[in-house]
């Protein structure tokens, strides 16, 4: 007789299961997961916005940008060589500011044609031109990268780091060179007294930032506050204070000139650390900086105005009309 196997589950009745298992009193529902995915058209869409840069003639703007820096730096190089030449013989001399003043604006008189191919001229030629085209190259730059118009003119630390380097460095070679040309042929009986201290370095390199950043930076700044002025203040000035430009050509004559009340006593401290290196105090230089601060800032506006008052004017109007006309 076969030997019958036994179920592996032993089945019950269905009475006995539902007296051991526990009904539930409610129905409990179970919530249905919620995935949420991507928008794969949202995510592609913003991945692919494009940089757009203003590069719409862009040759034509760098060229109208060096032909508005030649311009302006061969309308001030003969007056601005004629005035440098002058004051560093003043200093080597002693003789009268007038005297040298003369004898420095004769061969521009006599002989104009050498005068604008002399080492002096191209010396002062390069150093301004040099500057206003990297001012006038950083803006153009500026209104590249972030697609403004070609005219649009910037104030921030690129523009004011860029022309601080250039201008400085080749003032420093200018201002050598000058003295070598134009200074004491003698040489000093005290070698000590040749030396420049490096702190007179650090002043002038602050007193050199401070003009360029009033040059070049605080005009566009100032210009938009002038249409601020009370207007008894702006009917007396409507002239140059009526229209942009105006404000503009106002604020490139004023900040420039005003700022030498400031960066006037710096140089003349850093004159004074190099005139007397004897370990003075500070009254003693603090009394020699009043004394000539004075004089000395009306004297470096009168060299100021031209150089960055009446350049930076033409330079900023030229390039202004130039890159309207190219826009156009």
């Amino acid at each position: 007789m076969p030997h019958q196997q036994q179920p592996l589950l032993e089945s019950k009745p269905n009475e006995e299961l539902s007296e051991k298992l526990p009904v539930p009193s409610k129905t409990v529902s179970i919530p249905k997961p919620q995935v949420h995915l991507p928008s794969v058209r949202k995510v592609s869409v913003e991945q692919k916005k494009p940089v757009q840069w203003n590069t719409m003639n862009l040759g034509l703007r760098l060229g109208a940008d060096v032909t508005s820096a030649a311009s302006a730096s061969a309308l001030i190089a003969p007056i601005i060589t004629v005035i440098d030449r002058s004051i560093v013989e003043k200093a080597a001399n002693g003789t009268s500011f007038s005297s040298c003043l003369l004898r420095s604006l004769h061969p521009a008189i006599t002989r104009p044609h050498a005068f604008i191919f002399s080492r002096p001229f191209l010396l002062i030629f390069t150093l301004y031109f040099s500057t206003y085209t990297t001012a006038n190259a950083v803006d153009t730059l500026h209104s590249t990268v972030t697609s403004k118009p070609a005219s649009t003119v910037s104030s921030g630390a690129t523009k004011f780091l860029a022309t601080s380097s250039v201008n400085m460095s080749l003032c420093v070679y200018k201002d050598s060179c000058f003295a070598r040309m134009f200074g004491a042929t003698a040489p000093s009986s005290s070698p000590a007294a040749a030396v420049v201290p490096k702190l007179s370095y650090a002043l002038f390199a602050v007193r050199d930032c401070l003009t360029i950043f009033a040059s070049f930076n605080l005009p566009s700044i100032i210009a938009p506050q002038l249409a601020n002025l009370p207007p008894e203040v702006r009917s007396r000035f409507s002239r140059i204070l009526s229209t942009e430009s105006g404000r503009m050509n106002t604020a490139q004559f004023m900040a420039p000139a005003a700022i030498q009340l400031i960066s006037t006593p710096i140089h003349l401290l850093g004159l004074d650390l190099y005139n007397r290196q004897g370990r003075l105090g500070f009254g003693e230089r603090y009394s020699r900086v009043v004394r000539d601060w004075g004089v000395s800032a009306l004297a470096r506006m009168g060299r100021i105005i031209p150089a960055f008052g009446v350049g930076g004017v033409v330079n900023s109007n030229m390039r202004r009309k130039f890159m309207t006309q190219i826009e156009d």
